[in-house]
């Protein structure tokens, strides 16, 4: 004597297969990522207040973490974020984590900095090892003066 456990009088208990993904859970997921890059985007740039002068020069690849030297239009430096004395510029530099003297160190300077001053913060650089250098500006063409009409020939 054999018994089924099937049940076979037609009512089917069983749920029926789903071949839906569920794509929910990975909306939200990607919502929460979104809002997470877009607040910690903006704390990873430099926040200083320096007006850059433009350039028209093409643009070159930026290393993965740049270290900034600022000269601000009060002629205060400061490393990234952080204002640093000039006696202690080398120093700091060296104190980094991540920086070496084969590394190049971006210097931003505002528009108002006199080139004198550019020139001495480049002088502590280079008096401390600091030989890799790289000037920063804004991408664009500088506003250049309107050309002067051109002369009409003479008539005979």
């Amino acid at each position: 004597m054999a018994v089924s456990i099937a049940d076979n009088d037609g009512d089917d208990d069983d749920f029926a297969e789903s071949h839906e993904i569920n794509v929910t859970p990975f909306i939200d997921v990607m919502l929460v990522l979104l809002i997470i890059f877009m607040v910690a985007a903006p704390l990873s740039t430099v926040d200083l207040p320096v007006d850059l002068p433009t350039s028209s020069a093409t643009p070159q690849k930026k290393p993965d973490k740049p270290t900034y030297v600022s000269i601000k239009s009060d002629l205060t430096l400061a490393i990234g974020e952080n204002a640093v004395k000039r006696t202690e510029l080398v120093h700091s530099l060296d104190t980094l984590a991540d920086m070496s003297k084969d590394k190049y160190v971006f210097l931003r300077a505002d528009r108002a900095v006199p080139y004198g001053e550019l020139m001495g913060v480049m002088e502590i650089l280079r008096s401390g090892g600091y030989t890799r250098v790289k000037l920063v500006t804004l991408e664009g063409v500088p506003g250049a003066p309107a050309a002067p009409p051109a002369a009409e020939p003479a008539k005979p």
